[in-house]
């Protein structure tokens, strides 16, 4: 049975004692303690009833802030307060939806009864699409050669058939079903044996996870192109379970590429050695200690890492190690010096000082130039639960005034305007200060205020997002196969997982087709130059246009 929600009442202000007041913010703070609670205990159930094969309760409407600030939409929150046409959505213009297609076979038809006389003025066209599905199974007769001093010539495969007995056709598709379509391996299996293709279960996963060494090469470049050529980045990460055990993945990206990374941990030293792209590196450097001494780190310990040589080449067992020998024993000692060190290793390795970090929030990525999202920032307040028609209205009144200094962050976004910079903080201040009826309200209002820095970096780099809806909408296609298939089994698998992910993300940000993508690599076509490559020259592109 639902908790009923709780009613204050309307006290007049004369009644609101010091006490009263105290009362009144002890009962917002407990009502919000309940509701925190009932949402656990929904989300406890909805567990148990996909266990039981139901399906879980709908899911918390989002309150809609960026659609309804685009500067397309000019009819308000609801989308039809005024009454107008909103026309046809974009897209949906006449065109000649077949004349741009291949054409395959032209089949000409004559009428049935041509009487005599007739002339004939031309065609008529009816284009038909349609798809063969059809096995295609080649004998390679290897010709066999003896030459006169009894040497024998053999002749040799295609470069694209060395993997075995299955083409690259159908390896393509196998791919694509799987990755992109995310059929599982026993759907895939009953698939293609319905269709001809006789493939056991071990087939069907060697074919998926065997012979990916050059995919997984391009997506572990990916990485590190993008962070050398990107002014930004957008983070997020979900849960991604691996044999059988609770672990997390994290998406790295922009709107040129995507990187995913499944591990077992979701901390700050997790992101920065995913940072780094490759094998981690720790550096005690400037950076290193500017670092540390933001971090509260007391200075003593400071000076006796800096007092230590630059550490070279160690691995990250070899840094636990120095660690001990350093004589720091204390956990959170031990975690700023190696996050310290990690970020030292990424300027070590040239990361840019202007690189700004989009996240929505979570700890571990609030480091080095960091931006916050001003969807997650809104639904702080959007999900508060007002105890009586004042804290309503109160809350209202504030998600208005938020949902339009967004939308004047985004016009300033569009066209900057140092001039306007000054009344845009001036207006965040006045927001994010004010005082409401709603004590709740009020500590999420100061609780934001102390992101001001983060929140309006956009006024510095209109180039940075306002949100990190990219990296939501990256990430959902994870989770979609989370609830699909489970989760992973061998580290081969996960890797596989990561893998895919990433190419078939950046193939779309990029408008490249994954299926076309897949034939070309697979294929040994070469048609398609390497991903990181595109990356670059795209974002030099952009870079270029004012």
């Amino acid at each position: 049975m639902p908790t009923p929600p709780i009613q204050l009442p309307d006290l007049p202000d004369a009644e609101r004692t010091p006490l009263v007041e105290q009362l009144l913010a002890l009962i917002e703070a407990m009502a919000e303690t309940i509701h925190r609670q009932a949402e656990t205990i929904q989300q406890l159930r909805d567990e148990i009833a996909v266990l039981k094969g139901e399906k879980p309760k709908p899911t918390f409407k989002p309150s809609g802030m960026e659609k309804q600030t685009d500067p397309n939409v000019t009819d308000g929150r609801d989308g039809d307060g005024d009454g107008e046409s909103k026309g046809k959505r974009p897209g949906s213009a006449k065109r000649h939806k077949t004349q741009d297609l291949i054409i395959h076979e032209e089949c000409p038809i004559p009428p049935r009864d041509v009487p005599a006389g007739a002339r004939f003025k031309g065609y008529r066209d009816f284009v038909v699409q349609d798809l063969k599905i059809e096995p295609h199974n080649t004998r390679y007769r290897l010709e066999v050669w003896r030459t006169p001093d009894g040497e024998y010539l053999y002749g040799e495969l295609p470069p694209a058939l060395q993997d075995g007995h299955f083409g690259p056709g159908l390896r393509a598709y196998m791919l694509y079903q799987h990755h992109q379509c995310h059929v599982t391996q026993p759907l895939l299996r009953e698939q293609l044996l319905e269709w001809g293709i006789d493939l056991s279960a071990g087939q069907i996963d060697a074919l998926l996870s065997g012979h990916n060494e050059p995919f997984f090469a391009e997506k572990d470049r990916l990485l590190a192109v993008g962070l050398a050529v990107s002014s930004f980045i957008s983070v997020d990460d979900s849960g991604a379970r691996h044999q059988g055990r609770n672990g997390y993945v994290t998406q790295i990206g922009n709107d040129f590429f995507a990187w995913f990374s499944s591990t077992e941990s979701k901390s700050r030293i997790n992101f920065l050695q995913l940072l780094q792209a490759g094998t981690p590196v720790y550096r005690l450097n400037d950076e290193a200690l500017a670092y540390w001494r933001e971090q509260g780190l007391p200075q003593a310990l400071c000076q006796n890492l800096m007092a230590h040589p630059t550490v070279e080449g160690v691995t990250t067992a070899a840094w636990e190690q120095q660690l001990d020998d350093w004589g720091l024993v204390t956990e959170r000692h031990r975690r700023i010096a190696t996050e310290g060190a990690l970020v030292g290793g990424l300027f070590a390795k040239g990361l840019s000082h202007d690189l700004v970090i989009v996240s929505d929030g979570a700890g571990q990525f609030a480091i080095l130039l960091h931006a916050l999202c001003w969807v997650h920032a809104e639904r702080l307040i959007h999900k508060l639960i007002p105890l009586d028609e004042n804290h309503r209205q109160d809350q209202e009144r504030v998600r208005d005034e938020l949902w339009t200094l967004y939308a004047d962050l985004k016009a300033y976004q569009r066209d900057p305007d140092p001039a306007a910079m000054d009344a845009l903080r001036a207006r965040f201040e006045a927001l994010f200060t004010q005082k409401t009826s709603f004590a709740t309200l009020n500590n999420t209002l100061k609780r934001l205020y102390t992101h001001q820095s983060e929140l309006l970096l956009v006024l510095l780099r209109p180039d940075v997002p306002l949100h990190t809806n990219g990296s939501e909408n990256d990430i959902r296609g994870f989770v979609k196969w989370r609830k699909v298939s489970g989760g992973t089994r061998s580290d081969l698998g996960r890797r596989c997982r990561d893998t895919f992910a990433s190419l078939k993300k950046t193939c779309r940000k990029l408008g490249i087709s994954f299926w076309d993508y897949l034939n070309d690599r697979i294929g040994q076509v070469g048609a398609i130059p390497p991903l990181p490559e595109i990356v670059r020259e795209r974002a030099a592109a952009a870079e270029a246009v004012p």
